[in-house]
């Protein structure tokens, strides 16, 4: 849960920070879609049903990490900012962590003949 909430403070971050370094509007542009998207996300993915939701910061951080050079960036602070909050976002969101609750079987239980969670339930 902890790489879930600093990854969503990074989110925040990147949200005000196109005002605490003062960039043109090209790059808060993109910090102001990427970062809602950033920590949506990883609020999301702190719910043990849908942590493989954070996978989707691991796209995030790596466009954080060429768009200093896809949009041309001007700024130095504004591209060290992203390539480190991407290599940061990319880390935390590769953490797998603590998985409490086993939630049914998924797709793939639907083409077994009997699913863990099918047998789970007749056992109680």
């Amino acid at each position: 849960m902890l790489p879930r909430i600093l990854n969503a403070l990074l989110g925040l971050w990147l949200i005000v920070s196109p005002a605490v370094l003062q960039v043109d509007t090209n790059i808060a542009d993109n910090a102001h879609i990427v970062g809602p998207i950033i920590v949506t996300v990883s609020v999301i993915a702190i719910s043990d049903s849908v942590r493989n939701v954070r996978l989707v910061n691991t796209l995030c951080g790596g466009w954080l990490l060429i768009a200093p050079w896809v949009m041309g960036y001007n700024n130095l602070p504004a591209t060290i900012n992203d390539l480190v909050v991407g290599s940061l976002t990319i880390g935390l969101s590769l953490v797998r962590g603590h998985v409490g609750h086993q939630f049914g079987g998924g797709w793939r239980s639907l083409f077994q003949d009997d699913p863990d969670h099918s047998r789970q339930a007749s056992q109680r």
